[in-house]
């Protein structure tokens, strides 16, 4: 088994592609995306169509939450504020299909590659929010990236491996039980690259290797401004 895993994909077509593209030279069997596959970047309908196309297995992240959210009535997350322009920009375009989709996901997903478990989670949910809704803002707040942090965050988790996206940074940290990877947001970074990790069987166990692949940025960018994408000024400043 092989398996590619992305992560935060936030509408970034050419990122995507530029991924998917290396993920079939690798011969992956299954692609897993770890939440927010919408939002920030211009293509939210077109990623999504590529996800459902390579029958990628996905998770809510909380940028799908949030959009989905808006478009069913049921409120904004009050500490998202400041993104709920650009939110709603994203539910008035977002195709009702995919709306389908995305109400429709789990928050995590679990495999086994060489007789260990991997389990996906977008981020860290507390036992007592496991239920709760995006307007309860179930997800905890962003830890910075250390091996004692992972722990608190994920290490009563069931896994060997526990996958995560969330924190735009890669991450990478390992215990004597467990190994916590981040492979950073496939479509949010200040470089020219998207990344990604592939889980295969290794000689020790399963084997994590991270990757990251140049794509077309400018042609990103200049959608971004073509299509007036709300605060994008913001997230240029911020994000890109």
């Amino acid at each position: 088994m092989r398996i590619g895993v992305v992560t935060d994909v936030h509408g970034n077509l050419e990122a995507l592609e530029a991924v998917l593209r290396a993920l079939d030279i690798e011969r992956v069997d299954v692609i897993w995306s770890l939440g927010d596959m919408i939002a920030m970047g211009p293509d939210s309908n077109a990623v999504m169509e590529r996800l459902i196309d390579r029958g990628a297995h996905m998770i809510s992240g909380n940028h799908d939450e949030a959009v989905v959210s808006l478009i069913a009535g049921q409120g904004h997350p009050e500490s998202y504020a400041h993104t709920r322009p650009h939110h709603e920009w994203v539910a008035r375009h977002l195709d009702a299909k995919y709306v389908d989709v995305l109400e429709s996901l789990p928050r995590t997903m679990t495999g086994e590659v060489a007789g260990q478990k991997a389990f996906g989670i977008h981020y860290h949910i507390p036992s007592e929010k496991r239920q709760a809704t995006i307007v309860e803002e179930p997800f905890h707040e962003i830890l910075e990236p250390t091996l004692e942090n992972m722990q608190r965050l994920y290490g009563e988790y069931d896994g060997d491996v526990i996958l995560f996206g969330h924190h735009h940074p890669v991450h990478l940290f390992q215990d004597e039980k467990k190994r916590y990877v981040n492979p950073g947001a496939l479509g949010v970074a200040r470089d020219e690259l998207a990344r990604f990790a592939i889980l295969t069987e290794g000689e020790r166990g399963m084997r994590v290797d991270m990757r990251a692949v140049p794509y077309d940025k400018r042609t990103f960018l200049e959608k971004m401004e073509r299509f007036e994408v709300p605060q994008r000024d913001v997230m240029f400043r911020l994000f890109y």
